[in-house]
């Protein structure tokens, strides 16, 4: 659908009905939303609504949730980024419910979550900016506290806490990270949360907090190999993988191979990559020991062991978004960087831009990767000036 001049959720939600055809109370009967509220909402006598009323609406107009909800949402508080919104659905005290709209549930709420959960995956930041606030408040507003409404928060929680690290929001994203912690499930669903909470400390640079939260949830979470079911390894795996990273982050190598190597012995008693849950943020396994062996030795300076661990990667089975991956294939370029291979590590960074345009100018690694091409270089080619500007390199 082409995008709205209106800024109002109610002119692109009577836009889209009158081009699929259909009447307020068609798209009532087909939604299931009342039509009462259809018509305040395209009447503008409501400023928005319900995540779980803008996707049942979506649904049946055959659109995604986002391209409903109001885009200026996103864009506005320029001086806080695309970022505000989300920002304050996470800080500000719960909003009083509209009595026009329905109440959220938490059934609705999974089903919008699972939606969204594309997004994230295929960091598709742009659209989250825009999706993310009013999931946050729908999943506020939910009265209930019972096993499926908390399990739901917390997934939402912790996706929220990646995204936001992963974009630099790191006070923000530390808050939502706790609230994840702080309702987990389970041991393994806060050892999920810890996992993402130490990367956020490894990108701040807290490398002692970040290593010694994870050795301590990696003790109380350690299984007996032979017994351990495919989640307790994965879980434990991961932990133990962040270990290694900070440890060698901290120019403690003898600690961080001790810990890559349980790490392995986890992926070896599992055989395969596992995803526990289909959450394929903690997809742990033979593979990713291997990415993450190639990250230990690009962090080391070793390029030719980056490269010679990056032979034995099954590139073409990884999602083409993976964030593993792409932080394996910036790995790869600065490992050609550093051998002097300057046209290959262009080729891994157009790759790694066109299947994740979004995620790549949010690397300072990326940027630091061609900024050392440029450097190198007399002259640039028209695609080393396209990543530049993609990424914004400084001029």
């Amino acid at each position: 659908m082409p995008e709205s001049s209106g800024t109002h959720i109610g002119d692109r939600l009577r836009e889209a009905r009158k081009r699929r055809g259909l009447t307020q109370r068609a798209l009532a009967g087909a939604s299931g939303v009342s039509v009462s509220l259809i018509r305040k909402l395209e009447q503008q006598e409501l400023r928005d609504t319900r995540m779980e009323t803008a996707r049942a609406l979506a649904v049946a107009l055959r659109l995604p949730t986002s391209a409903l909800l109001n885009l200026r949402d996103a864009t506005e508080d320029a001086d806080q980024g695309p970022w505000a919104q989300v920002r304050a659905a996470l800080t500000a005290p719960p909003r009083a419910p509209d009595l026009a709209d329905a109440e959220p549930t938490a059934g609705g709420l999974a089903e919008a979550l699972r939606d969204t959960e594309r997004l994230f995956a295929g960091d598709r930041f742009t659209e989250l900016a825009t999706v993310l606030p009013p999931l946050l408040r729908d999943a506020d507003a939910l009265d209930s506290d019972d096993a499926r409404t908390r399990a739901v928060r917390v997934r939402l929680w912790q996706l929220t806490g990646w995204l936001l690290t992963q974009n630099r929001q790191f006070d923000v994203a530390a808050h939502a990270l706790d609230q994840a912690l702080s309702n987990a499930v389970d041991r393994l669903d806060g050892a999920a949360t810890v996992t993402t909470q130490c990367w956020l400390l490894l990108r701040t640079g807290r490398l002692a907090e970040a290593r010694t939260l994870a050795e301590q949830w990696a003790d109380e979470t350690e299984p007996r190999l032979s017994r351990a079911t495919a989640d307790e390894l994965s879980t434990w795996g991961w932990l133990m993988l962040r270990v290694a990273a900070a440890s060698v982050r901290d120019a403690r190598e003898g600690q961080a191979a001790d810990a890559l190597r349980m790490a392995g012995a986890a992926a070896a008693a599992l055989g395969r990559e596992h995803t526990p849950g289909g959450d394929w943020l903690r997809t742990f396994g033979p593979t990713t020991v291997v990415l993450k062996s190639a990250e230990h030795e690009s962090v080391s300076g070793r390029p030719d062991r980056v490269l010679e661990a990056a032979a034995r990667v099954p590139i073409g089975d990884l999602r083409p978004t993976s964030n593993n991956r792409n932080r394996h294939l910036l790995d790869i370029a600065d490992a050609h960087v550093r051998l002097r291979r300057y046209a290959d590590a262009v080729d891994v960074l157009q790759e790694v831009r066109g299947a994740s345009p979004q995620w790549l100018p949010q690397q300072r690694y990326a940027r630091d990767i061609l900024s050392r091409v440029v450097r190198r270089r007399r002259t640039l080619t028209p695609e080393m000036r396209e990543l530049a500007d993609a990424v914004h390199l400084p001029l």
